[in-house]
């Protein structure tokens, strides 16, 4: 019988997979543009660039398609967001306390206070 090993030493799930493919794309283009450059072949010109090009592109939709700049556009919303905060009740049971009237005036006027210096 084979020993299986615990739950959690198994390897995590792939993270960043969408921009691990388009930096791998970038990486390809350049690859292939340090080629045409150093082959001096003038036709592929062209070809090279555009791979570039493409991974240039599709690497911020990869970010977001990770969902680490979706979360960092989440943030940001949140930040400037002019909802008003409300106040976490507190955690200890209490009821509130109801709030203080206003002690009523007694009818002789008091004496005026001293202006201090």
């Amino acid at each position: 019988m084979r020993a299986r090993r615990p739950r959690s030493l198994k390897t995590p799930p792939t993270r960043l997979r969408y921009t691990k493919a388009a930096l791998l794309i970038f990486g390809l283009g350049l690859a292939s543009g340090f080629v045409v450059v150093v082959g001096e072949f003038s036709d592929w010109n062209r070809l090279g660039s555009l791979i570039m090009a493409l991974g240039l592109v599709l690497l911020p939709l990869g970010v977001f398609a990770d969902m680490q700049g979706f979360a960092a556009l989440l943030w940001v919303a949140r930040r400037f967001s002019r909802r008003r905060q409300f106040i976490k009740p507190s955690r200890s049971g209490r009821a509130s306390a109801r709030p203080r009237k206003a002690p009523p005036r007694s009818a002789s006027p008091r004496a005026p206070r001293r202006a201090r210096f």
